[in-house]
């Protein structure tokens, strides 16, 4: 690992934590040349996912991507701030566990808004909005609707003395 300040080859690691799940390591490192320490991370290099993009254009997964994406639905909202990433590695854990190499950008999108619908509505509907595109108020409205609907369904099954699913 080159050192980022001089670029010297040789470094000694300083300390060792996994991450995640163990599926990443971070290490600290010192560089021999000029004492900097600095930060790297190993992941296990998974088989290439491609997208495949509405137009048919195919791309490399770019987990970053996805993760920006959340990121920027979830600013200021009340969630702890590992969840854009935790959201990130959920999706593409199930996306590798499919075994597929190609996955349409749309499959995606969709995953996306439901790991936000779990974590928060308005984060979701930030999303939403603009991964849909709504044209006007009344595709947002409707969007907003069926939260409002699914809240209710759940309200319903769970009042006292109710089994699920029950009136």
């Amino acid at each position: 690992m080159r050192c980022p300040q001089c670029g010297e080859k040789e470094s000694r690691v300083v300390d060792s934590r996994d991450l995640d799940d163990a599926a990443t390591i971070r290490r600290r490192r010192e560089c021999a040349a000029c004492s900097l320490r600095f930060t790297t991370y190993e992941r296990i290099e998974a088989a290439r996912l491609v997208i495949v993009k509405r137009d048919g254009t195919r791309q490399e997964f770019d987990r970053e991507k996805l993760a920006s994406g959340l990121r920027k639905a979830l600013t200021r909202r009340p969630v702890p701030a590992s969840a854009p990433d935790q959201a990130t590695d959920a999706i593409e854990a199930e996306l590798r566990s499919e075994g597929m190499t190609e996955v349409p950008s749309s499959r995606i999108g969709q995953m996306a808004m439901a790991k936000l619908r779990e974590l928060d509505h308005i984060a979701y509907i930030r999303f939403a909005s603009v991964y849909q595109s709504f044209d006007d108020l009344e595709d947002l409205k409707r969007e907003v609707d069926s939260l409002y609907d699914a809240r209710d369904a759940v309200a319903i099954d769970l009042r006292p003395g109710r089994k699920a699913g029950q009136r």
